[in-house]
């Protein structure tokens, strides 16, 4: 969301961009001082990564849907090459969130 590559990320936290994938997919663990190069990098409180961890799993709490898919909304609209196309997407968000429909 914060327009930063996995490399670009990587770079700052001082590892390749595989290894950084490796933490993403749970395949490597992460230490807690590249956890804590991750937060500042991405300007978080290092607990942003800990939401939701302790609340219980049975229930699923309505936002999580709803953040799951602005996180796959910005992931697409970065991918969107032609800033034109961007913009009409953005316009689009716009109509829709003003009509509340």
């Amino acid at each position: 969301m914060l327009g930063l590559s996995q490399h670009e990320l990587a770079l700052h936290i001082g590892v390749t961009y595989q290894q950084l994938h490796k933490y993403e997919a749970a395949i490597n663990r992460i230490s807690a001082a590249k956890l804590f190069r991750c937060a500042q990098a991405l300007g978080a409180p290092v607990d942003f990564f800990f939401a939701g961890l302790f609340e219980d799993r049975t229930e699923s709490t309505p936002e999580a849907p709803r953040q799951r898919l602005a996180l796959e909304l910005s992931r697409n609209f970065n991918e969107i090459v032609k800033p034109q196309h961007q913009q009409a997407l953005a316009e689009l968000a716009r109509v829709l969130a003003r009509r509340g429909e």
